[in-house]
């Protein structure tokens, strides 16, 4: 249990100091007061929606196993392909 919230802390911290994250914040500092109020909502957009997916992915390797993970995209792939035959239908 101790294990994985420490995996959890460091998926998080790993996604905040990512490389691209830690551009987009830059940009975000720099562009603030230049940008038009729409520009600077979608740039906030941006960033969250970078960050929130890269923890998501993260955390999610860091509490599952490889092959929990495989099964989990096989799963997806088979709910997405049943979803097509139902549009089609």
């Amino acid at each position: 249990m101790i294990a994985t919230a420490i995996a959890l802390q460091d998926a998080t911290k790993e996604s905040v100091m990512n490389k691209m994250s830690l551009g987009l914040a830059g940009m975000l500092y720099k562009e603030r007061n230049t940008a038009t109020d729409e520009e600077f909502q979608e740039m906030i957009f941006h960033y969250s929606a970078h960050l929130s997916a890269l923890t998501a992915s993260l955390v999610m390797q860091a509490v599952l196993t490889k092959s929990q993970l495989d099964e989990m995209i096989d799963t997806i792939k088979e709910m997405e392909s049943m979803g097509k035959d139902i549009t089609n239908e």
